[in-house]
């Protein structure tokens, strides 16, 4: 008798094998399993209806039966794979979200900062997340700084200007995330994306413009500048690698020059704001009283037109003299001298008017403004500095100048090539140099004194008292020239590093040329 574990194995044999066709997302795949076949050809199948089957031992037939169950599970197998890649389309990326938390306002300054986050401060993000690793989270630093910005721009359109100690503090919030976006910078110096974040760190400070005026634009682009070149230096190592990187690239120095269009159109000579944080004080003295009320007037009663009566008095003709009175010999002066004492109606008396000092070249005693220090497109603006020895222009550009205007007891330092430098109205000042294009020019200063360190084609004195001029070894060749100027002298180096001073003349003698073809012009070396 066939045992009851080899009946029910043989049963599950023959249901999977009378499933000849089966139905896949709507095509008919048909699934030959492998059934056993006799020497004549006969497919052959289960139950009673084998014979032969009886004859065998139980072992034997126990081995073949599961030899045809591992056949056709191994087929069976397949067909959850073909169905899954027949049926199911591949999986699509899911499209990245940044959140950027925006507020409802009718300020058109708020509204343009925030279509700045919507648009390419969005961009950016987006690409920073599809990058992924440290430059991910470099970018959710970066969302952070904008996001504090602005808020505080949101603050300045709700009160008025604060004092400097509590602007410093409500630009803490905003400073601690640009120190972070560069911290996080250097304590990834190892990443493979270091010069993605070096491009950021290196421009992020844009987001100072708050704190800058006349013109907070040019800085913005300053700033983007100064992170191109490690923008560049991504482009080349990956425009060849992934499209991605370069995209990134440019979404990041078009949202630095879409913010540099925002400051230029609504904060073009510094951070607006609205004056609305209290009222202004009372002035000295409490407030004047009101004008006094209008006299009452009954205009019903005043005539309609009163020149009629004067066209009467015109028409009189010849009696219209009548009514003046006549000058009698008691009232004129040639017959009563006495009349003529005193000063004459038509003449004022005569004062003695205050006497106006001559001006004085230098800057004299300085007004009370605050001191400058900004540059200014192509110029570097310092004014009315007082008392400041550590003045230092750096990183200028070959075309720029740098001018100095009404300051006293201070120092500046010109690091690099520029174009000229100019002190006007200084007193004593001095100014330190590498190499110009130009020139140097003094003009209306007093007690001034330059040095250069490398070349300078022309110095120019004018209106100037008391100038000092070191030179170096590379520029001997120099040309000064001078006008109206005194106390100026000249330092050029000597081979024991001392230097040796030569007065430029003040005095000159001029002679009339025999026979007069012009004139002749010498300067009067100075005797004592």
């Amino acid at each position: 008798m066939e045992s009851e574990t080899n009946r029910n194995m043989r049963h599950l044999i023959e249901i999977f094998e009378s499933r000849r066709c089966t139905k896949i997302g709507g095509a008919v795949n048909t699934v030959m399993l492998d059934s056993d076949q006799g020497k004549d050809g006969t497919v052959s199948g289960g139950g009673d209806a084998e014979p032969s089957l009886a004859t065998h031992s139980s072992a034997a037939d126990l081995e073949s039966l599961i030899e045809r169950l591992e056949r056709v599970t191994s087929r069976l197998e397949r067909l959850p794979v073909l169905l899954s890649t027949t049926l199911t389309p591949p999986s699509s990326p899911t499209p990245l979200t940044v959140q950027i938390d925006l507020i409802e306002t009718d300020n058109m300054s708020i509204n343009g900062y925030q279509e700045l986050m919507q648009g390419p401060l969005q961009s950016y993000l987006q690409l920073s997340n599809q990058l992924g690793g440290d430059i991910a989270t470099h970018a959710n630093l970066v969302n952070e700084a904008f996001q504090e910005q602005l808020r505080y721009i949101q603050l300045a359109t709700t009160r008025s200007k604060p004092s400097q100690a509590e602007d410093v503090q409500l630009l803490g919030p905003t400073s601690a995330k640009i120190s972070s976006i560069q911290q996080f910078r250097e304590k990834n110096r190892a990443s493979k994306f270091f010069n993605h974040l070096s491009a950021i760190s290196e421009s992020i400070p844009a987001l100072g413009w708050v704190a800058v005026s006349p013109t907070p634009a040019p800085y913005v682009k300053e700033m983007n500048d100064a992170g191109q070149f490690y923008t560049n230096r991504v482009l080349k190592e990956w425009k060849e690698k992934d499209k991605t990187h370069v995209d990134w690239c440019r979404a990041w120095i078009q949202l630095l020059s879409d913010l540099q269009a925002y400051v230029k159109q609504y904060h073009t000579t510094g951070l607006v704001w609205s004056g609305k944080g209290g009222a202004p004080p009372p002035p000295p003295g409490g407030m004047p009283p009101p004008p006094p009320a209008l006299p009452e007037v009954d205009f019903a009663n005043l005539a309609a037109d009163d020149r009629s009566a004067l066209f009467a008095e015109i028409n009189k003709g010849e009696a219209i003299t009548s009514s003046l009175r006549k000058v009698t010999s008691d009232m004129q002066t040639h017959k009563n001298p006495q009349l003529r004492q005193g000063p004459a109606p038509f003449k004022a008396p005569a004062s003695k008017a205050p006497v106006k000092a001559l001006p004085t070249p230098g800057a004299g005693s300085l007004p009370d403004k605050p001191p400058v220090f900004a540059r200014d497109g192509k110029k570097w603006v310092i004014e009315y500095q007082k008392s400041n020895q550590n003045l230092v222009v750096e990183n200028a550009d070959m075309n720029n100048v740098v001018y100095m205007f009404r300051c006293r007891d201070s120092a500046l330092t010109v690091r690099g090539k520029i174009n000229g430098v100019v002190l006007d109205s200084c007193t004593k000042c001095a100014v330190v140099f590498d190499n110009l294009v130009s020139s140097v020019e003094f003009v209306n200063c007093q007690s001034v004194q330059m040095q250069v360190l490398g070349k300078v084609p022309t110095i120019s004195i004018d209106k100037t008292d008391g100038c000092q001029i070191y030179l170096s070894q590379e520029s001997l060749d120099v040309e000064i020239v001078s006008s109206k100027s005194s106390e100026m002298n000249v330092l050029v180096p000597t081979a024991s590093g001392d230097y040796s001073e030569y007065p430029i003349p003040e005095q000159f003698k001029t002679l009339l040329n025999k026979p007069p073809t012009g004139l002749t012009t010498t300067p009067v070396e100075s005797k004592g």
